[in-house]
């Protein structure tokens, strides 16, 4: 039986793999293994009784795990959910799905985009053989056709635009729901969804200059957009910067900031403790700020997305400021 897009038996494979033990498979012939397996995998037959208990008595003291077990956590081994039916194999995938309820989600992520991008990746995208990277290029391509509907000028334009931005951002969620529950993390995979984020809300704050000048004339509508894109994309620069040198990847929410103290962001979300800085950073989140630009445009009060956008962006500098000053200064961390 097949859960979340994997087989019960794939999954409890690429699960040991990735933990990093090599793995023995006894197989007596009755269920058909993977097409493709890891190196650490080494297949044994064992057609009779007889010859698993040999291979028992040839490899005392090993972990013995079942075929027919889905364990939700992908890292850990401990008990998991036996598959035997339609109901114990809805159970499992409900079980990993709801894993994936991190403890660092924003309120809007949480509350709103996730149980609609857990909807279409359970669904649709779990049954179709389309990869994490292929989601987030999609999902970008919708991005960008809401960027410029924003950038029309007309305002019955732009609320489609900020509709498709708010579309893209809980698709935004699908790659890495997809990645997880198929077991296809990588770097590459963590880099391409940051990048196109990032670019994206650039695009986005200048597509909201160029839009609101159009449709009044007043240049420092454009100037305003130009300014926030340009504020973002320094602080883009500084950041990705900072991740390398961190070495925490393309995980920009892991970075270490001088003034937000000496625990990342993502490490501060998850002590679930209110303040000023949370309240601040909530507000600058990508799940927040694309679902608040549409309440504006919904509530006819488009310009505020400007405002918006320029709060972040002056925070953003202000933060990416202080980090280059205090690395000019020598500070090892």
């Amino acid at each position: 039986m097949r859960v979340a897009g994997l087989s019960v038996i794939e999954r409890s494979i690429k699960q040991i793999d990735k933990l990093g033990y090599p793995i023995v498979l006894a197989s007596d012939g009755s269920c058909p293994l993977p097409k493709y397996m890891p190196p650490s995998v080494v297949v044994r037959r064992v057609p009779k009784p007889d010859d698993l208990v040999a291979l028992r008595k040839e490899m005392p003291g090993v972990q013995e795990l079942p075929a027919d077990e889905v364990r939700p956590s992908s890292g850990a081994l401990g008990k998991g959910v036996r598959v035997v039916d339609e109901a114990s194999r809805r159970r499992a995938e409900t079980a990993i799905f709801a894993e994936l309820m991190r403890g660092d989600l924003g309120f809007v992520a949480r509350h709103l985009n996730k149980p609609v991008s857990f909807f279409i990746t359970r669904h649709l995208l779990c049954h179709i053989p389309v990869t994490p990277n292929q989601v987030s290029v999609g999902a970008a391509l919708i991005g960008l056709g809401g960027a410029a509907l924003i950038a029309s000028g007309s305002y019955a334009v732009m609320i489609w635009g900020f509709f498709l931005a708010h579309v893209q951002s809980i698709l935004d969620g699908c790659d890495g729901e997809l990645a997880r529950v198929r077991l296809q993390q990588s770097a590459a995979g963590e880099w391409l969804d940051t990048l196109i984020d990032d670019g994206l809300n650039i695009i986005i704050f200048a597509a909201l200059g160029i839009g609101f000048y159009r449709a009044t004339g007043i240049g420092l509508y454009l100037a305003a957009g130009v300014a926030a894109s340009a504020t973002h994309l320094l602080y883009d620069a500084i950041a990705l910067s900072e991740s390398l040198r961190q070495g925490e990847g393309g995980e920009i929410i892991k970075v270490r900031w001088r003034l937000t103290g000496k625990d990342s962001m993502k490490a501060r979300l998850q002590e679930k403790r209110s303040s000023l800085r949370l309240v601040l950073y909530t507000m600058g989140r990508r799940d927040f700020f694309i679902f608040a630009f549409l309440i504006y445009a919904l509530i006819g009060l488009p310009k505020l997305t400007l405002l918006h956008a320029l709060f972040i962006s002056s925070t953003l500098l202000i933060v990416s400021f202080a980090q280059v000053v205090w690395r000019l200064r020598g500070s090892p961390e």
